[in-house]
């Protein structure tokens, strides 16, 4: 722990390797690509969600947090069907939020990764519902247990993968 930290966030601020900030996105986008195309029902699973919120609560960096969703965002959709941009207006949305309470709550416990993970899910299906309903005006309809079901599962997967992303941190 950094002795003259003047904030928590520069206190408790973690690094990752470049290697891992630069694959785990790239494998992320590759594996809900390639698994959905022949899986389905793999697409309640969003992996390149998930790495949008792990590393925005382990840099604590809203700003970082926000490119970082757009930038996962854009490129899922560059491989979806999807209108350029709806995913990386959401996965920014929830990269700023969940940094933005990365500096001002605990996020290694278990219980909070599990609650920030499954709030993030729903305001981002939230976000792509008014993009794609609202705004591009596409037949989309709106699901609740389908959604809860899918924030769930998402929570569940997310305390893998955060665990498993966990081991690749530098710690000073």
């Amino acid at each position: 722990m950094v002795l003259l930290a003047s904030t928590r966030r520069e206190a408790d601020q973690q690094s990752l390797p470049l290697p891992v900030m630069l694959l785990v996105p790239l494998v992320a986008l590759g594996l809900q690509s390639l698994i959905t195309l022949h899986f389905p029902l793999f697409d309640v699973v969003d992996l390149p969600l998930l790495v949008t919120v792990y590393f925005a609560m382990t840099w604590r960096n809203p700003i970082s947090a926000t490119v970082a969703g757009a930038l996962i965002g854009v490129a899922q959709d560059v491989l979806t069907q999807h209108p350029l941009g709806v995913f990386g207006i959401g996965k920014s949305v929830v990269g700023y939020l969940a940094a933005s309470l990365g500096v001002r709550i605990d996020t290694e416990n278990h219980g909070t990764r599990l609650l920030v993970v499954f709030i993030s899910t729903l305001l981002h299906s939230g976000i792509f519902w008014l993009l794609q309903h609202r705004m591009l005006a596409q037949p989309l309809v709106w699901n609740w247990l389908r959604e809860v079901i899918r924030a769930v599962v998402n929570a569940l997967v997310a305390l893998i993968l955060f665990a498993l992303l966990d081991k690749t941190k530098r710690r000073d």
